[in-house]
């Protein structure tokens, strides 16, 4: 007889939204029927590759990285990062049009980031280079590079650092669809079985509300992650990321999230074999 698992690996980027939700689960603040929960903190990038080798039973991935790893996990319906009218930003060392901005070399935090997806809805081919998304602020500002796409609590200090915002990604896509940006989504493994990748998002899912109701020591918890920021900051930035959102895509969630992959089809940027309108979403009662 096989025993089931019992220590599962959460795989999720180093920063303060996503320490905010796992909070509960991986220090023992909520009940989670025996289930130990451990963290593996990288960058999103680095978990999106690892998500296409199946490496963690959970890990948060870019929305734009989802189709290359759909055949081995579902889509949780908690965990959403969306931009509510906000998104990763295009910032430039000085005053610069879309016009000129497009004719620079770009620098994003990744290939399967959904920061560079949208960038590519709505600049069209650009020349881009990848650099670490903690280093693309800093970069620009010295003017290493000429622009950049910047995403996490650098969408909320960019200002104190001397830099030019030119298009904020996520006005753009409400503007033009009048739904929420989908940025980040956390999945579950398929090869789990169907009763264990419930109750993980189950787990998931009541971590994210016991930290929204209990607030201040999911803060303290997450402020480790934010480089640096004050707390005010921290409690903004969580706020803009983890919110009732983040407990249920919702409706509209969901519906963003398909259009923003079948937007990425249609430009040739996701699979055009994958049926967008088949993604289930665990936990949703869909």
């Amino acid at each position: 007889m096989t025993t089931a698992p019992t220590t599962f690996q959460v795989g999720h980027s180093p920063d303060p939204d996503d320490a905010f939700m796992f909070h509960a689960m991986t220090t023992g603040a909520i009940d989670t029927g025996g289930k130990d929960y451990q963290h593996v903190l990288l960058d999103i990038e680095t978990l999106n590759k690892h998500a296409m080798e199946g490496k963690y039973e959970i890990s948060a991935v870019s929305i734009h990285s989802f189709p290359l790893i759909a055949e081995k996990y579902h889509l949780m319906n908690c965990g959403a990062s969306m931009g509510e009218g906000y998104g990763p930003m295009v910032i430039s060392n000085r005053d610069m049009s879309e016009e000129e901005a497009k004719t620079k070399t770009i620098a994003i935090p990744g290939l399967g980031t959904s920061a560079y997806l949208s960038l590519l809805l709505a600049w069209g081919d650009v020349k881009v280079e990848v650099v670490p998304f903690d280093e693309i602020l800093p970069k620009v500002a010295s003017g290493e590079y000429d622009a950049g796409v910047i995403i996490h609590e650098g969408q909320l200090t960019w200002e104190s650092e001397g830099v030019k915002l030119i298009l904020d990604l996520g006005i753009w896509w409400n503007e033009k669809t009048g739904l929420p940006l989908p940025l980040g989504g956390n999945v579950v493994r398929k090869d789990l079985g169907m009763e264990l990748c419930e109750a993980l998002t189950e787990d998931v899912k009541n971590s994210i509300v016991h930290s929204l109701e209990n607030p201040d020591s999911a803060l303290e918890f997450a402020k480790k992650w934010g480089r640096g920021i004050d707390d005010e900051t921290n409690k903004e930035f969580v706020g803009m990321y983890v919110n009732e959102r983040t407990i249920d895509y919702g409706n509209d969630g969901r519906d963003a999230i398909r259009l923003f992959l079948k937007e990425g089809q249609r430009i040739g940027m996701v699979d055009s074999e994958l049926d967008v309108d088949g993604i289930q979403f665990i936990g949703s009662g869909e």
